[in-house]
C-alpha cells in the first residue's frame, strides 16, 4: 500500500481538527462598565517575538468579541488540568447571561496593566493591548501586544515543569488530554 493509499479523506469543513490537539487557554476581558468575562479557546498562538504578539480567534457572536472590541485589551490565562471542569464550563455558557467567575468559582484578581482580571487559579498570564484585528471568514483574529507576562515560579523556569503544570490540551469536541511529563529531544538526521 502506498503512502497516499493509506490516507483517508477528511471533510474540508472539519479539516481544522487535523491541527488538534491544541493548547487550551482562558481569555479574560472586561467591558467599559467593568463586567468581566471568560472565554475558553484552543485557537491561540504567538505571532511575533519583537514586538511580542499573540493571536486569538473568536466568532463575532461571542460576548468576549464584543468586549475586546470595546476596550481593546484582553488577557490570555493558562489553565491546568486542576481546573479542567471550570475551563470546559467557561466554553459552554455565554457571559451575556452568566457570571462565569461566580458560577465556576474561579478567582478574579487585578491584572498588573489592563483592566480585565486575571484568573487566580491559572499558572500564567499574558496581558495584552489590541494591536490589530482581522476578519477571517466566520471568526475574527485579535492580535494582542503582550505588555505584561508572569507565571507561577514553581511551575515555570524558561519552560513549564510538566510535573507541576499539567497543561490542558484540546483534542476536539469535549475531549481533553495533558502532556506526558517526559521531554523528548530529536537526534540529528543521518545523511
Amino acid at each position: 500500500m502506498s503512502f497516499m493509499e493509506a490516507k483517508k479523506s477528511i471533510s474540508v469543513s472539519s479539516s481544522y481538527r487535523l491541527l488538534h490537539p491544541m493548547h487550551t487557554v482562558l481569555v479574560t476581558c472586561a467591558g467599559k462598565t467593568g463586567k468581566a468575562n471568560i472565554i475558553t479557546l484552543a485557537w491561540a498562538m504567538p505571532t511575533s517575538i519583537d514586538p511580542p504578539l499573540v493571536a486569538i480567534s473568536i466568532a463575532p457572536a461571542r460576548f468576549s468579541h464584543e468586549l475586546i472590541e470595546e476596550t481593546k485589551e484582553f488577557i490570555v490565562n493558562i489553565p491546568t488540568m486542576d481546573i479542567l471542569n471550570e475551563t470546559f464550563a467557561c466554553g459552554r455558557t455565554s457571559g451575556r447571561v452568566h457570571d462565569k467567575f461566580k458560577e465556576t468559582g474561579l478567582t478574579p484578581l487585578p491584572a498588573r496593566k489592563v483592566k480585565a482580571p486575571i484568573i487566580g487559579e491559572c499558572v500564567a498570564h499574558l496581558e495584552c493591548r489590541l494591536h490589530s484585528q482581522h476578519r477571517t471568514g466566520d471568526h475574527t483574529i485579535f492580535v494582542g501586544e503582550i505588555i505584561e507576562a508572569y507565571a507561577d515560579h514553581k511551575s515555570y523556569q524558561q519552560t513549564y515543569d510538566l510535573n507541576k503544570a499539567r497543561m490542558i490540551i484540546h483534542m476536539g469536541g469535549s475531549d481533553f488530554a495533558t502532556l506526558e511529563p517526559k521531554i523528548h529531544r530529536p537526534e540529528p538526521l543521518k545523511t
